[in-house]
């Protein structure tokens, strides 16, 4: 075998280095280059380091689609993501990336937005070839699962909850909007407003849901309802129209069943000369970190993400090694923190 020279030229300028590169630089078959990189114990130690040695220099990676046409997997989780209006799903996707790396899985990002997914999206997942799929935001139709299901790809759903053909994690959301609402009828206030989502998340219906149950068990009358519509503008636009009210009609506390709703909320309040929590307490749900910050200072239920994040990993992992396990749906308690937005 020819000796190295002491620097290996690099491939022409755009070019990516490749087994043939290599095979080509060092003067052995391409077949010889493939197995040394595997560590086949037929090439010799000196060989195989000689070999090594020279990917490393010339920045050679094998290549994703010689990977998947060989094993059959191509490493690939995509990952379906809630609007980015929204902040949360920023933390949701930045905590997924640092956990996957730490599995040794891939993330590629096949859809971010609100709405049901789409089937060029259904399409995506199958020409990627990807192992599973993380799913954060949007609704699943059965005609997606099933598509999904027929291929092998196994979805785990990310704070929603599992519908068809596929398991899920995520929040306790009826037992923190209880929380909530107990937190503020102990601070005295009797009249409530709840900023909603109009989309169908199961999410946001929960928030919904657990929080008037709680009213209605305290025998209190119902919230005023308005609608967000999950944004920061949304919010903001109701609390406007909460600002407008008459003095003797506005609520003394406000629920958004997202924390950037009840950024909104404070920020429109504040426009408006009001401010929370001398005006009215106002609470939210998520747990973004924006919610500490002095401007909001935003009483919350933080959603236990990493804890969320994890299960899910693992929940997929496990359906990737074994397509015949049964659908799971993890739900997890989120955190009451109290600030100074409730009073």
């Amino acid at each position: 075998m020819k000796d190295l020279p002491p620097k290996a030229p690099a491939p022409p300028e755009g070019r990516r280095t490749t087994i043939v590169t290599l095979s080509r630089q060092i003067g052995v078959a391409p077949s010889t280059i493939s197995r040394a990189l595997k560590g086949d114990t037929r090439i010799s130690a000196e060989t195989r380091a000689r070999i090594a040695r020279l990917a490393q220099e010339l920045g050679y990676t094998p290549h994703a689609s010689a990977r998947t046409m060989s094993s059959g997997r191509s490493g690939l989780i995509g990952v379906v993501l809630g609007p980015p209006t929204n902040p949360f799903y920023t933390e949701l996707l930045h905590e997924a990336v640092r956990q996957a790396a730490g599995r040794g899985m891939r993330l590629l990002v096949i859809h971010a937005g609100a709405g049901a997914i789409e089937d060029l999206t259904a399409d995506a997942l199958l020409q990627y070839q990807v192992d599973g799929c993380l799913m954060t935001s949007v609704e699943l139709p059965s005609h997606v699962g099933a598509v999904c299901a027929a291929n092998g790809v196994p979805v785990v759903m990310v704070n929603r909850v599992a519908r068809l053909n596929c398991s899920a994690v995520t929040c306790d959301n009826r037992f923190g909007s209880r929380q909530l609402a107990e937190l503020l009828v102990a601070q005295g206030r009797r009249r409530f407003a709840l900023v909603r989502t109009s989309t169908s998340s199961s999410t946001g219906q929960e928030r919904d849901q657990g929080f008037c149950e709680a009213l209605q068990a305290m025998g209190l009358a119902p919230p005023r309802r308005l609608d967000g519509r999950s944004t920061h503008q949304g919010g903001y636009a109701a609390g406007q129209a909460i600002a407008a009210l008459p003095p003797e009609q506005r609520p003394d506390a406000v629920f958004a069943v997202s924390d950037v709703m009840a950024m909104g909320v404070i920020d429109a309040l504040r426009m408006a000369g009001l401010a929370a929590p001398r005006d009215m307490a106002v609470v939210g749900f998520d747990g973004l970190p924006a919610a500490a910050w002095p401007h909001y200072d935003l009483t919350t239920v933080e959603q236990p993400l990493p804890a969320m994040i994890g299960r899910a990993l693992d929940l997929l992992r496990a359906r990737m090694a074994d397509r015949g396990l049964p659908d799971e749906t993890v739900s997890l308690r989120g955190r009451l923190v109290v600030r100074g937005s409730s009073g």
